[in-house]
Protein backbone atom coordinates (compact mmCIF):
# COMPACT_ATOMS: atom_id res chain seq x y z
CA UNK A 1 0.00 0.00 0.00
CA UNK A 2 1.19 3.69 -1.12
CA UNK A 3 2.32 5.91 1.74
CA UNK A 4 -0.06 8.37 0.50
CA UNK A 5 -2.95 5.96 1.45
CA UNK A 6 -1.77 5.22 4.97
CA UNK A 7 -2.22 9.15 5.43
CA UNK A 8 -5.12 9.91 4.26
CA UNK A 9 -6.65 10.64 7.16
CA UNK A 10 -3.49 11.57 9.39
CA UNK A 11 -2.93 15.18 10.58
CA UNK A 12 0.89 15.79 9.24
CA UNK A 13 3.25 18.94 10.01
CA UNK A 14 5.28 18.18 7.52
CA UNK A 15 6.46 15.19 5.17
CA UNK A 16 10.33 14.87 4.29
CA UNK A 17 10.66 12.46 1.00
CA UNK A 18 8.13 10.76 -1.39
CA UNK A 19 4.59 9.34 -0.21
CA UNK A 20 4.22 7.45 -3.50
CA UNK A 21 6.38 5.07 -1.56
CA UNK A 22 5.48 1.56 -1.24
CA UNK A 23 4.42 0.23 2.82
CA UNK A 24 4.79 -3.49 3.27
CA UNK A 25 4.19 -3.49 6.99
CA UNK A 26 3.75 -1.61 9.86
CA UNK A 27 5.36 -1.81 13.61
CA UNK A 28 5.82 0.51 16.71
CA UNK A 29 8.35 -1.64 18.09
CA UNK A 30 11.62 -1.53 15.99
CA UNK A 31 12.60 -4.93 16.64
CA UNK A 32 10.01 -6.03 14.23
CA UNK A 33 10.78 -3.67 11.46
CA UNK A 34 10.89 -5.43 8.10
CA UNK A 35 12.48 -4.44 4.63
CA UNK A 36 10.26 -1.53 3.53
CA UNK A 37 7.98 -1.19 6.42
CA UNK A 38 7.03 2.07 8.35
CA UNK A 39 7.90 2.70 11.83
CA UNK A 40 6.04 4.94 14.28
CA UNK A 41 8.00 6.05 17.21
CA UNK A 42 5.50 6.65 19.94
CA UNK A 43 6.14 7.38 23.38
CA UNK A 44 5.70 4.25 25.87
CA UNK A 45 5.77 4.51 29.08
CA UNK A 46 9.47 3.98 30.24
CA UNK A 47 10.66 4.42 26.80
CA UNK A 48 10.59 6.86 24.29
CA UNK A 49 9.93 5.19 20.93
CA UNK A 50 12.06 8.14 19.33
CA UNK A 51 15.46 6.69 21.03
CA UNK A 52 14.87 3.34 18.25
CA UNK A 53 14.27 5.16 14.86
CA UNK A 54 18.17 4.30 14.29
CA UNK A 55 17.32 0.71 15.17
CA UNK A 56 14.34 0.88 12.80
CA UNK A 57 16.40 2.26 9.84
CA UNK A 58 18.71 -0.24 10.66
CA UNK A 59 15.99 -2.67 9.74
CA UNK A 60 15.14 -1.62 6.81
CA UNK A 61 12.65 0.88 7.59
CA UNK A 62 11.59 2.80 4.46
CA UNK A 63 8.99 5.37 6.77
CA UNK A 64 9.44 6.91 9.94
CA UNK A 65 6.38 9.23 11.63
CA UNK A 66 7.39 10.57 15.01
CA UNK A 67 6.21 13.75 16.77
CA UNK A 68 9.80 15.39 16.33
CA UNK A 69 11.25 17.02 13.14
CA UNK A 70 13.93 14.84 11.66
CA UNK A 71 15.83 14.98 8.44
CA UNK A 72 16.65 11.13 7.95
CA UNK A 73 18.28 12.21 4.29
CA UNK A 74 17.68 10.23 1.33
CA UNK A 75 17.76 6.55 2.71
CA UNK A 76 13.74 7.09 4.44
CA UNK A 77 10.67 9.08 4.43
CA UNK A 78 10.11 11.02 7.58
CA UNK A 79 6.05 12.06 8.53
CA UNK A 80 6.10 14.49 11.25
CA UNK A 81 3.05 14.53 13.33
CA UNK A 82 1.19 16.15 16.39
CA UNK A 83 0.12 13.63 18.16
CA UNK A 84 1.97 9.77 17.20
CA UNK A 85 -0.20 7.68 19.18
CA UNK A 86 -2.88 8.89 17.03
CA UNK A 87 -1.45 8.63 13.97
CA UNK A 88 -0.64 4.95 14.56
CA UNK A 89 -4.24 3.80 15.03
CA UNK A 90 -5.07 6.01 12.01
CA UNK A 91 -2.41 4.41 9.75
CA UNK A 92 -3.24 1.10 11.19
CA UNK A 93 -6.61 1.21 10.51
CA UNK A 94 -6.15 2.30 7.13
CA UNK A 95 -3.79 -0.44 6.08
CA UNK A 96 -5.56 -3.61 7.69
CA UNK A 97 -8.36 -1.82 5.64
CA UNK A 98 -10.84 0.19 7.99
CA UNK A 99 -12.85 -3.36 8.63
CA UNK A 100 -14.29 -2.35 11.97
CA UNK A 101 -17.30 -0.39 10.07
CA UNK A 102 -18.26 -3.58 8.46
CA UNK A 103 -19.48 -5.57 11.64
CA UNK A 104 -21.26 -5.38 14.80
CA UNK A 105 -18.78 -3.77 17.38
CA UNK A 106 -19.36 -3.89 20.97
CA UNK A 107 -17.15 -1.80 23.46
CA UNK A 108 -17.69 -2.57 27.55
CA UNK A 109 -15.59 -0.38 29.22
CA UNK A 110 -15.66 0.06 33.18
CA UNK A 111 -14.06 -0.31 36.25
CA UNK A 112 -15.19 -3.79 37.06
CA UNK A 113 -17.71 -6.54 35.44
CA UNK A 114 -15.62 -5.97 31.98
CA UNK A 115 -14.51 -9.43 31.34
CA UNK A 116 -17.82 -11.41 32.64
CA UNK A 117 -20.30 -9.42 29.99
CA UNK A 118 -18.22 -9.53 27.07
CA UNK A 119 -18.18 -13.20 27.50
CA UNK A 120 -22.35 -13.11 28.19
CA UNK A 121 -22.61 -10.81 25.24
CA UNK A 122 -20.63 -13.57 23.06
CA UNK A 123 -22.75 -15.93 24.07
CA UNK A 124 -25.92 -14.23 23.70
CA UNK A 125 -24.74 -13.13 19.71
CA UNK A 126 -23.24 -17.24 18.83
CA UNK A 127 -26.45 -18.26 19.72
CA UNK A 128 -28.08 -15.10 18.31
CA UNK A 129 -27.21 -16.01 14.93
CA UNK A 130 -24.07 -14.04 14.73
CA UNK A 131 -20.06 -15.19 14.43
CA UNK A 132 -18.32 -13.10 17.25
CA UNK A 133 -14.57 -12.79 17.75
CA UNK A 134 -13.83 -11.31 21.66
CA UNK A 135 -10.69 -9.36 22.61
CA UNK A 136 -10.65 -8.95 26.09
CA UNK A 137 -8.42 -9.12 29.42
CA UNK A 138 -8.54 -13.63 29.38
CA UNK A 139 -8.37 -14.28 25.69
CA UNK A 140 -8.54 -12.94 22.33
CA UNK A 141 -10.93 -15.18 20.22
CA UNK A 142 -10.60 -14.94 15.97
CA UNK A 143 -13.08 -17.53 15.22
CA UNK A 144 -12.36 -20.98 16.08
CA UNK A 145 -8.91 -20.02 18.01
CA UNK A 146 -8.28 -18.68 21.13
CA UNK A 147 -4.78 -16.76 22.15
CA UNK A 148 -4.33 -16.00 25.51
CA UNK A 149 -4.45 -12.24 26.15
CA UNK A 150 -1.46 -9.86 26.97
CA UNK A 151 -3.68 -7.31 27.75
CA UNK A 152 -7.13 -5.91 28.01
CA UNK A 153 -6.92 -3.90 24.96
CA UNK A 154 -4.14 -4.25 22.04
CA UNK A 155 -2.03 -1.97 20.92
CA UNK A 156 -4.01 -0.16 17.24
CA UNK A 157 -2.26 -2.30 14.98
CA UNK A 158 -2.29 -5.57 16.94
CA UNK A 159 -6.13 -4.98 17.33
CA UNK A 160 -6.64 -3.96 13.32
CA UNK A 161 -4.81 -6.90 12.46
CA UNK A 162 -7.06 -9.25 14.83
CA UNK A 163 -10.45 -7.54 12.53
CA UNK A 164 -8.51 -8.23 9.02
CA UNK A 165 -8.08 -11.70 10.74
CA UNK A 166 -11.51 -11.92 12.09
CA UNK A 167 -13.14 -11.21 9.34
CA UNK A 168 -11.13 -13.75 7.02
CA UNK A 169 -12.70 -16.27 9.87
CA UNK A 170 -16.08 -15.39 9.00
CA UNK A 171 -16.90 -12.89 12.04
CA UNK A 172 -19.59 -10.80 11.40
CA UNK A 173 -19.43 -9.11 15.62
CA UNK A 174 -16.34 -8.40 17.78
CA UNK A 175 -17.28 -8.06 22.06
CA UNK A 176 -14.40 -5.83 22.87
CA UNK A 177 -13.13 -4.79 26.24
CA UNK A 178 -12.46 -1.22 26.45
CA UNK A 179 -9.64 0.02 29.04
CA UNK A 180 -9.03 3.11 30.33
CA UNK A 181 -5.67 3.29 29.26
CA UNK A 182 -6.08 2.06 25.92
CA UNK A 183 -9.05 5.19 25.21
CA UNK A 184 -6.12 7.60 26.63
CA UNK A 185 -3.65 6.31 24.60
CA UNK A 186 -5.61 6.32 21.52
CA UNK A 187 -5.34 2.39 20.90
CA UNK A 188 -9.11 2.43 19.92
CA UNK A 189 -8.93 5.57 18.31
CA UNK A 190 -10.87 4.81 14.41
CA UNK A 191 -12.60 1.70 15.64
CA UNK A 192 -16.28 2.32 14.73
CA UNK A 193 -18.07 1.11 17.84
CA UNK A 194 -22.11 0.86 17.54
CA UNK A 195 -23.01 -0.33 20.74
CA UNK A 196 -21.20 1.25 23.72
CA UNK A 197 -21.50 -0.19 27.57
CA UNK A 198 -20.51 1.30 30.50
CA UNK A 199 -20.50 -0.84 33.60
CA UNK A 200 -19.66 1.46 36.98
CA UNK A 201 -16.69 3.64 38.11
CA UNK A 202 -14.45 3.15 41.44
CA UNK A 203 -11.42 3.56 42.77
CA UNK A 204 -8.36 1.85 39.98
CA UNK A 205 -5.68 2.97 38.11
CA UNK A 206 -5.84 6.83 40.11
CA UNK A 207 -1.62 6.71 39.50
CA UNK A 208 -2.41 6.66 35.81
CA UNK A 209 -5.41 9.27 35.90
CA UNK A 210 -4.92 11.39 38.53
CA UNK A 211 -8.23 11.48 39.75
CA UNK A 212 -11.56 10.40 39.39
CA UNK A 213 -13.20 13.18 37.31
CA UNK A 214 -10.19 12.37 34.83
CA UNK A 215 -10.70 8.94 35.34
CA UNK A 216 -14.04 8.88 34.35
CA UNK A 217 -13.82 11.39 31.47
CA UNK A 218 -11.38 9.13 29.91
CA UNK A 219 -14.31 6.22 29.50
CA UNK A 220 -16.42 8.55 28.52
CA UNK A 221 -14.83 9.33 25.63
CA UNK A 222 -15.74 5.57 24.47
CA UNK A 223 -19.54 6.80 23.97
CA UNK A 224 -18.27 9.78 21.35
CA UNK A 225 -16.19 7.16 19.72
CA UNK A 226 -19.47 6.06 17.49
CA UNK A 227 -20.29 9.35 15.33
CA UNK A 228 -19.64 6.82 12.47
CA UNK A 229 -22.19 4.44 12.66
CA UNK A 230 -26.21 5.26 11.97
CA UNK A 231 -27.23 2.43 14.57
CA UNK A 232 -25.11 3.57 17.22
CA UNK A 233 -26.30 3.04 21.08
CA UNK A 234 -25.23 3.66 24.91
CA UNK A 235 -26.07 1.09 27.25
CA UNK A 236 -25.38 2.73 30.93
CA UNK A 237 -25.40 1.45 34.18
CA UNK A 238 -27.95 4.19 35.92
CA UNK A 239 -27.18 2.06 39.61
CA UNK A 240 -23.75 3.35 39.80
CA UNK A 241 -23.27 7.38 40.12
CA UNK A 242 -21.22 8.04 37.13
CA UNK A 243 -23.10 6.30 34.80
CA UNK A 244 -26.00 9.06 35.79
CA UNK A 245 -23.26 11.48 35.73
CA UNK A 246 -22.66 10.29 31.88
CA UNK A 247 -26.15 10.60 31.10
CA UNK A 248 -26.24 14.12 32.49
CA UNK A 249 -23.56 15.48 30.61
CA UNK A 250 -24.72 13.26 27.62
CA UNK A 251 -21.19 14.26 25.19
CA UNK A 252 -22.64 12.06 22.54
CA UNK A 253 -25.43 11.26 20.05
CA UNK A 254 -27.20 7.77 20.44
CA UNK A 255 -29.94 5.72 21.57
CA UNK A 256 -29.39 5.39 25.09
CA UNK A 257 -30.60 2.02 27.25
CA UNK A 258 -30.23 2.51 30.82
CA UNK A 259 -29.87 -0.65 33.19
CA UNK A 260 -30.01 -1.54 36.71
CA UNK A 261 -32.06 -2.53 39.78
CA UNK A 262 -33.67 0.94 39.56
CA UNK A 263 -37.32 1.17 38.81
CA UNK A 264 -36.35 4.07 35.79
CA UNK A 265 -34.18 1.49 34.08
CA UNK A 266 -35.19 0.42 31.16
CA UNK A 267 -33.30 -3.40 31.50
CA UNK A 268 -34.43 -3.90 35.14
CA UNK A 269 -34.05 -6.23 37.45
CA UNK A 270 -36.20 -7.01 40.78
CA UNK A 271 -36.68 -9.66 43.40
CA UNK A 272 -33.12 -11.19 43.49
CA UNK A 273 -32.53 -14.15 45.60
CA UNK A 274 -28.90 -15.49 45.51
CA UNK A 275 -28.04 -18.62 46.75
CA UNK A 276 -25.50 -21.36 47.00
CA UNK A 277 -27.15 -23.12 43.98
CA UNK A 278 -26.72 -19.36 42.20
CA UNK A 279 -28.81 -16.42 41.63
CA UNK A 280 -32.53 -16.10 40.51
CA UNK A 281 -34.59 -12.62 39.65
CA UNK A 282 -37.01 -11.38 37.52
CA UNK A 283 -35.88 -9.16 34.73
CA UNK A 284 -37.96 -6.25 32.76
CA UNK A 285 -36.81 -4.86 29.21
CA UNK A 286 -38.17 -3.13 25.94
CA UNK A 287 -38.52 -6.56 25.07
CA UNK A 288 -40.33 -8.49 27.40
CA UNK A 289 -40.30 -9.77 30.91
CA UNK A 290 -38.98 -13.08 32.46
CA UNK A 291 -37.24 -14.62 35.37
CA UNK A 292 -33.96 -15.57 34.82
CA UNK A 293 -32.18 -18.14 37.12
CA UNK A 294 -28.19 -17.81 36.68
CA UNK A 295 -25.43 -20.12 37.65
CA UNK A 296 -23.18 -17.46 37.93
CA UNK A 297 -23.32 -16.25 41.81
CA UNK A 298 -23.50 -12.39 43.14
CA UNK A 299 -26.04 -9.35 42.79
CA UNK A 300 -23.01 -7.84 40.88
CA UNK A 301 -23.30 -10.17 38.28
CA UNK A 302 -27.21 -9.33 37.98
CA UNK A 303 -25.77 -5.98 37.03
CA UNK A 304 -23.07 -7.89 34.12
CA UNK A 305 -26.41 -9.64 32.99
CA UNK A 306 -28.98 -6.81 32.29
CA UNK A 307 -26.08 -4.80 30.26
CA UNK A 308 -25.53 -8.28 28.24
CA UNK A 309 -29.68 -8.42 27.40
CA UNK A 310 -29.35 -4.87 27.15
CA UNK A 311 -26.92 -5.40 24.43
CA UNK A 312 -28.61 -8.79 23.09
CA UNK A 313 -32.04 -7.03 22.71
CA UNK A 314 -30.51 -3.92 20.53
CA UNK A 315 -29.28 -6.46 18.22
CA UNK A 316 -32.50 -8.04 17.97
CA UNK A 317 -32.12 -11.57 19.04
CA UNK A 318 -35.21 -12.67 21.19
CA UNK A 319 -35.93 -12.11 24.93
CA UNK A 320 -36.37 -16.36 25.76
CA UNK A 321 -33.64 -17.38 23.28
CA UNK A 322 -31.19 -15.05 25.61
CA UNK A 323 -32.72 -16.56 28.78
CA UNK A 324 -31.97 -19.29 27.88
CA UNK A 325 -27.91 -18.74 26.80
CA UNK A 326 -27.64 -16.66 30.14
CA UNK A 327 -28.57 -19.62 32.40
CA UNK A 328 -26.34 -21.78 30.44
CA UNK A 329 -23.56 -20.13 31.59
CA UNK A 330 -21.59 -21.76 34.25
CA UNK A 331 -18.89 -19.90 34.63
CA UNK A 332 -16.34 -17.47 33.75
CA UNK A 333 -12.35 -17.97 33.68
CA UNK A 334 -10.83 -16.14 37.06
CA UNK A 335 -14.59 -14.37 38.19
CA UNK A 336 -15.69 -16.39 41.43
CA UNK A 337 -14.79 -19.67 39.80
CA UNK A 338 -15.55 -22.58 41.84
CA UNK A 339 -11.74 -24.49 42.04
CA UNK A 340 -12.92 -28.34 41.98
CA UNK A 341 -10.74 -30.48 44.48
CA UNK A 342 -10.51 -33.87 46.16
CA UNK A 343 -11.53 -32.38 49.84
CA UNK A 344 -14.17 -30.82 48.86
CA UNK A 345 -13.26 -27.78 49.80
CA UNK A 346 -15.10 -24.51 48.59
CA UNK A 347 -12.24 -22.68 47.27
CA UNK A 348 -13.15 -19.56 44.73
CA UNK A 349 -10.52 -17.47 43.12
CA UNK A 350 -11.55 -14.42 41.72
CA UNK A 351 -10.07 -11.67 39.89
CA UNK A 352 -11.02 -8.60 42.59
CA UNK A 353 -8.02 -6.12 42.71
CA UNK A 354 -9.92 -3.65 43.25
CA UNK A 355 -11.88 -2.18 46.70
CA UNK A 356 -15.06 -2.63 45.18
CA UNK A 357 -14.64 -5.73 43.57
CA UNK A 358 -13.70 -7.77 46.57
CA UNK A 359 -16.41 -6.30 48.59
CA UNK A 360 -18.78 -7.48 46.09
CA UNK A 361 -17.25 -11.08 45.92
CA UNK A 362 -16.89 -10.62 49.59
CA UNK A 363 -20.46 -9.50 50.17
CA UNK A 364 -21.56 -12.80 47.66
CA UNK A 365 -19.74 -15.28 49.65
CA UNK A 366 -20.85 -14.47 52.75
CA UNK A 367 -24.32 -14.91 51.88
CA UNK A 368 -23.93 -18.17 51.00
CA UNK A 369 -21.29 -19.08 53.99
CA UNK A 370 -22.54 -21.41 56.51
CA UNK A 371 -19.08 -21.08 58.48
CA UNK A 372 -16.17 -18.75 58.36
CA UNK A 373 -15.23 -16.64 55.23
CA UNK A 374 -11.27 -16.80 54.95
CA UNK A 375 -9.69 -14.68 52.09
CA UNK A 376 -6.18 -14.50 50.68
CA UNK A 377 -5.00 -11.36 48.61
CA UNK A 378 -2.75 -8.94 47.63
CA UNK A 379 -1.86 -5.54 46.11
CA UNK A 380 0.59 -5.36 42.81
CA UNK A 381 3.43 -3.45 42.64
CA UNK A 382 3.75 -0.29 40.77
CA UNK A 383 0.30 0.07 40.45
CA UNK A 384 -2.57 2.35 42.17
CA UNK A 385 -1.84 2.54 45.88
CA UNK A 386 -4.85 4.62 47.03
CA UNK A 387 -6.55 1.55 46.98
CA UNK A 388 -4.73 -1.05 49.18
CA UNK A 389 -6.09 0.29 52.46
CA UNK A 390 -9.36 0.05 51.23
CA UNK A 391 -8.44 -3.19 49.72
CA UNK A 392 -7.39 -4.47 53.16
CA UNK A 393 -10.58 -2.60 55.01
CA UNK A 394 -13.11 -4.21 53.28
CA UNK A 395 -11.27 -7.56 53.75
CA UNK A 396 -11.46 -6.44 57.65
CA UNK A 397 -14.86 -5.93 57.77
CA UNK A 398 -16.19 -8.86 55.55
CA UNK A 399 -14.24 -11.26 55.67
CA UNK A 400 -13.44 -13.70 59.38
CA UNK A 401 -9.71 -14.00 58.83
CA UNK A 402 -6.96 -12.63 55.69
CA UNK A 403 -3.94 -14.27 55.00
CA UNK A 404 -2.12 -10.88 52.88
CA UNK A 405 0.39 -12.07 50.44
CA UNK A 406 1.88 -10.95 46.88
CA UNK A 407 0.33 -10.53 43.74
CA UNK A 408 2.58 -9.53 40.97
CA UNK A 409 4.98 -6.79 43.11
CA UNK A 410 7.15 -5.90 40.02
CA UNK A 411 9.61 -3.87 41.21
CA UNK A 412 8.07 -2.74 44.80
CA UNK A 413 9.21 -4.45 48.30
CA UNK A 414 6.16 -6.70 48.62
CA UNK A 415 6.74 -5.73 52.34
CA UNK A 416 5.92 -2.05 51.62
CA UNK A 417 2.86 -3.23 50.46
CA UNK A 418 1.65 -5.27 52.46
CA UNK A 419 2.37 -2.55 54.96
CA UNK A 420 -0.35 -0.15 53.15
CA UNK A 421 -2.46 -2.54 52.87
CA UNK A 422 -2.42 -3.20 56.66
CA UNK A 423 -3.40 0.09 57.07
CA UNK A 424 -7.06 -0.56 56.90
CA UNK A 425 -7.47 -3.25 59.14
CA UNK A 426 -9.00 -2.16 62.66
CA UNK A 427 -6.93 -4.93 64.53
CA UNK A 428 -4.08 -7.25 64.55
CA UNK A 429 -6.03 -10.35 65.07
CA UNK A 430 -7.79 -10.93 62.22
CA UNK A 431 -4.95 -11.13 59.59
CA UNK A 432 -1.61 -12.11 59.51
CA UNK A 433 1.21 -11.88 56.93
CA UNK A 434 2.86 -14.32 54.40
CA UNK A 435 4.56 -12.95 51.38
CA UNK A 436 4.82 -16.84 49.53
CA UNK A 437 1.78 -16.53 47.22
CA UNK A 438 1.93 -20.33 47.15
CA UNK A 439 2.64 -20.92 51.52
CA UNK A 440 -0.41 -18.13 52.11
CA UNK A 441 -2.63 -20.22 50.00
CA UNK A 442 -1.73 -23.45 51.32
CA UNK A 443 -2.30 -22.29 54.82
CA UNK A 444 -5.76 -20.32 53.90
CA UNK A 445 -6.47 -24.30 52.94
CA UNK A 446 -5.23 -25.88 55.72
CA UNK A 447 -7.56 -23.35 57.85
CA UNK A 448 -10.86 -23.72 55.30
CA UNK A 449 -13.13 -26.42 57.25
CA UNK A 450 -16.08 -28.02 55.35
CA UNK A 451 -18.45 -25.22 56.18
CA UNK A 452 -16.11 -22.31 55.30
CA UNK A 453 -15.39 -20.95 51.96
CA UNK A 454 -11.87 -19.66 50.76
CA UNK A 455 -11.35 -16.90 48.42
CA UNK A 456 -7.66 -16.55 47.04
CA UNK A 457 -8.36 -13.04 45.29
CA UNK A 458 -6.57 -10.43 43.08
CA UNK A 459 -5.46 -13.06 39.68
CA UNK A 460 -7.93 -14.66 38.99
CA UNK A 461 -7.07 -16.37 35.91
CA UNK A 462 -3.65 -15.43 35.42
CA UNK A 463 -0.99 -17.46 34.96
CA UNK A 464 1.98 -16.02 36.09
CA UNK A 465 3.84 -14.12 39.00
CA UNK A 466 6.23 -11.30 38.38
CA UNK A 467 8.74 -9.61 40.53
CA UNK A 468 11.70 -7.55 40.30
CA UNK A 469 11.24 -7.95 36.11
CA UNK A 470 10.87 -12.00 36.30
CA UNK A 471 8.00 -13.48 35.03
CA UNK A 472 7.37 -17.19 36.16
CA UNK A 473 4.22 -19.94 35.84
CA UNK A 474 1.81 -19.04 38.74
CA UNK A 475 -2.12 -19.80 38.77
CA UNK A 476 -4.21 -19.93 41.80
CA UNK A 477 -6.24 -22.79 40.63
CA UNK A 478 -3.37 -24.92 40.05
CA UNK A 479 -2.05 -24.28 42.88
CA UNK A 480 -5.11 -25.32 44.80
CA UNK A 481 -5.01 -28.46 42.97
CA UNK A 482 -1.40 -29.09 43.68
CA UNK A 483 -1.51 -28.72 47.52
CA UNK A 484 -5.27 -30.51 48.03
CA UNK A 485 -5.66 -32.65 44.76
Amino acid sequence: MKLTQLLENVTTLDVKGSTEVEVGGLAYDSREVKLGWLFVAVAGHQVDGTEFITQALSNGAAVVVSENDLDLGAGAVHVQVPRARRALAEIANAYYGDLSRRMTVVGVTGTNGKTTTTYMIRDLLRDGGFLPGLIGTVAYEIGERSIPASRTTPEAPDLHAMFRQMKEAGCDAAVMEVSSHAIAQQRVHGIDFNISVFTNLTHDHLDYHKDMDSYFNVKAELFQMMERRHDRSAVINIDDPWGRKMLEDRKFDAEVVTYGFSQEAMVSASNAKVNVKGTNFNVSTPWGKARIHMQLLGRFNIHNTLAALAVGGLCGIDLQRMIRTLEAVASIPGRLELVANRKHKRVFVDYAHTDDALKNVLSTLREICKGKLYVVFGCGGNRDRGKRSKMGRMASELADYSIITSDNPRNEEPGAIVSEIIEGFAGQDRFEVVLDRREAIEKGLQKTGRKDILLIAGKGHETYQEANGTIVPFDDRETVREIIG
